[in-house]
């Protein structure tokens, strides 16, 4: 299986879960939405979500996606050496395997909460 995550605020994972699928804002402004590989969520959480209250990391089985007949670009990023994925259009909560909470630091750095690291 092949994962990749979407870092998001708490609030549209429990909207995601009343509709069935997952949208975030990126969606309606880019035409995509952003996914990092694992190794890359924490330096996502730091960059874009530091001051959100409760952050989570969505593992998205990109097989399921494909299932779902939902687009996905595959983009390299060199300035941060890996692949992205641009999922073009709402993610299926059913592709969502796993729920990751994160946690910050007094200096903003982010890491997995043991009971969920990957």
């Amino acid at each position: 299986m092949h994962f990749f995550y979407r870092v998001t605020e708490a609030e549209c994972w429990l909207a995601a879960q009343k509709t069935g699928f997952f949208v975030s804002p990126d969606l309606l402004v880019t035409g995509f939405i952003h996914a990092s590989p694992q190794q890359q969520v924490l330096t996502t959480a730091g960059l874009y979500f530091a001051a959100a209250a409760e952050v989570l990391a969505l593992e998205i089985d990109m097989a399921l996606l494909q299932a779902a007949a939902v687009e996905v670009a595959l983009v390299w990023r060199g300035e941060r050496e890996a692949t992205f994925a641009h999922i073009h259009g709402p993610i299926p909560v059913s592709a969502v395997r796993r729920v990751l909470k994160l946690q910050s630091n007094a200096t903003g750095q982010f890491s997995f909460c043991p009971e969920s690291a990957p």
